[in-house]
């Protein structure tokens, strides 16, 4: 199954879940906001919420500084 995470083009295998696909990306805890197809997904829901065929998901990760 392909689905686009950041803008690029990742494949990934069925009933890949938020949670899966975020912790490929980063090992952050906290400080980390994840939207599918433009809707914010709350981090209660990454468990539970399967990724389809052809999703845009964007992730976002919370950096300190000035």
């Amino acid at each position: 199954m392909n689905v686009t995470i950041n803008g690029a083009a990742h494949e990934v295998a069925d009933g890949t879940t938020v949670a899966q696909a975020v912790r490929t990306l980063t090992t952050a805890t906290t400080g980390v906001a994840v939207a599918v197809n433009d809707e914010v997904v709350t981090r209660s829901t990454w468990e539970t919420t399967v990724l389809g065929d052809s999703d845009r998901m964007e992730v976002l990760t919370a950096v300190q500084g000035g």
